[in-house]
C-alpha cells in the first residue's frame, strides 16, 4: 500500500498512535512471546517476570487497539496476536537496528 502525499493530519495521528503503542518495551516483550503461540495472563506473568497487574494493563492496551485478540478458556483469558502486520514492523525495525549497530561497529573499528 502506498501512502498518499502529503499525509493528512488524521493519518499522521493514526501512524503516530501505532508507534506510541509499540514504544513500551514490555509490549514488545509480550508480542515476542505471543509470536508462536497463544498464552494466558498467568503464563505471560511467569515468562516475563513481572506482575499480573502490569501484564494485564499492557494486554488491555494491545487488545483495545486491535493488535491482540482474547478468548476465554474457563476462567482464563488467552491472548494471541490478531494483527500480525505488527510483527512485520518489528522485524523491519530490528533489521534497521542491526544495520545501524554494524555501521557504528565499523566506525569504531569493530568488525560488524
Amino acid at each position: 500500500m502506498e501512502l498518499p502525499t502529503p499525509l493528512s493530519p488524521e493519518l499522521t495521528e493514526l501512524i503516530a498512535s501505532r508507534f506510541r503503542l509499540l514504544s513500551e518495551p514490555m509490549r514488545i516483550r509480550i508480542l515476542d512471546r505471543l509470536r508462536e503461540d497463544e498464552l494466558s495472563v498467568s503464563e505471560l506473568v511467569a515468562e516475563l517476570g513481572t506482575s499480573q497487574q502490569n501484564i494485564s494493563k499492557h494486554l488491555t492496551i494491545l487488545q483495545r487497539d486491535g493488535i491482540l485478540a482474547r478468548r476465554r478458556d474457563g476462567n482464563r483469558a488467552i491472548y494471541r496476536i490478531a494483527d500480525r502486520s505488527v510483527l512485520d514492523l518489528c522485524e523491519h525495525v530490528c533489521g534497521s537496528v542491526e544495520r545501524r549497530a554494524a555501521e557504528l561497529g565499523r566506525l569504531v573499528g569493530r568488525p560488524g
